[in-house]
C-alpha cells in the first residue's frame, strides 16, 4: 500500500524533524500545564506540533513521503 519513495537521507531528515517537532509540542504542553503560557493558539500549536511530528516519524519509519506520493518534488 505505501510504496517506499524516499532514501536513507530523507528518512533521517524526517525522523529528526519529527522528533524535534514532538519535543517542541511536549514543551508547549508542559508550559501550558504550569500556566506559563495560555490561549487557544498555543493549544492548537502544541497539538499540531505533536501530530505533525508523529506523522513525520511515521513517514521516516515507513520510508514513504506523502508529498512525493502526491507528485510534489522534495529535495530529500
Amino acid at each position: 500500500m505505501l510504496e517506499c519513495n524516499i532514501d536513507a537521507r530523507g528518512k533521517a531528515a524526517r525522523l529528526m524533524s519529527g522528533l524535534v517537532s514532538v519535543a517542541a509540542g511536549l514543551v508547549l504542553t508542559l508550559l501550558m500545564m504550569f500556566d506559563v503560557v495560555s490561549g487557544q493558539a498555543v493549544t492548537f500549536a502544541a497539538g499540531a506540533a505533536v501530530l505533525g511530528g508523529a506523522f513525520a516519524i511515521f513517514e521516516a519509519r515507513a520510508g514513504w513521503c506523502a508529498l512525493r506520493a502526491m507528485g510534489i518534488k522534495t529535495p530529500l
